[in-house]
């Protein structure tokens, strides 16, 4: 039994691994492509110049109304740094470090206790990927040059 649980864990893992391995050639080859970072990093920041995310920020905004509970919005800043180190020339660990380093910053630091980190991350997470799905459903319905 345990060793059963043991092994689905472990194909887990893997799985995660390879979809991770595929992921990172996938980027490398869009890096290394100049026009298609060109496009991308436009398409992101038309996103914002149009306040598009405006509904996503009101929803991030709607669980914390007393102003002492206040979220700062951590998801936007992180995609913001993400995007301005965006180049052709980047390498994808430049930016997997910049996303680490803001998750540094704005998740692991400020947690006091381990329970507050696991509300702190699993809230980061839930809004972090709200966020990163409606980026690409506006890439995709206004913007289908930047989301290719």
């Amino acid at each position: 039994s345990s060793s059963l649980t043991e092994a689905k864990e472990f194909v887990k893992r893997l799985r995660r691994q390879t979809d991770l391995c595929n992921m990172v050639k996938t980027v490398r080859a869009l890096l290394n492509n100049n026009s298609t970072v060109t496009v991308l990093r436009s398409g992101l920041h038309a996103i914002f110049n149009e306040k598009s995310l405006d509904v996503t920020k009101d929803l991030f905004q709607e669980k914390f109304r007393n102003p002492k509970k206040r979220q700062k919005n951590i998801q936007l800043k992180c995609l913001k740094n993400f995007i301005s180190s965006l180049t052709s020339s980047t390498d994808i660990r430049d930016l997997l470090s910049c996303l680490s380093s803001d998750l540094q910053t704005f998740v692991i630091k400020p947690s006091k206790s381990k329970e507050a980190f696991k509300e702190q991350t699993s809230d980061f997470m839930l809004k972090w990927n709200l966020l990163l799905s409606n980026v690409g459903k506006i890439l995709t319905i206004n913007r289908t040059d930047s989301f290719g």
